[in-house]
């Protein structure tokens, strides 16, 4: 069992396939603040459409290196 943030990395299967910030946030155990400087450094891969931002599921595990 993989534990990332104290949450099981079993658990992202309740997700669309695509996540947002809000989404992410609550995955990760981070603060909004946190999650848009893992984006801005180009820690996480994400689409934005209009003004939103959007991450998959395979950006996020690539993140985790749980590929």
């Amino acid at each position: 069992m993989i534990l990332y943030g104290g949450i099981n990395m079993h658990t992202i299967d309740k997700y669309s396939d695509m996540l947002s910030i809000k989404e992410v946030c609550e995955y990760l155990c981070i603060s909004r603040y946190t999650a848009y400087k893992l984006l801005q450094n180009k820690k996480i891969k994400y689409v934005k459409i209009g003004n939103k931002f959007l991450v998959t599921k395979n950006s996020l595990a690539k993140f985790l290196g749980v590929e």
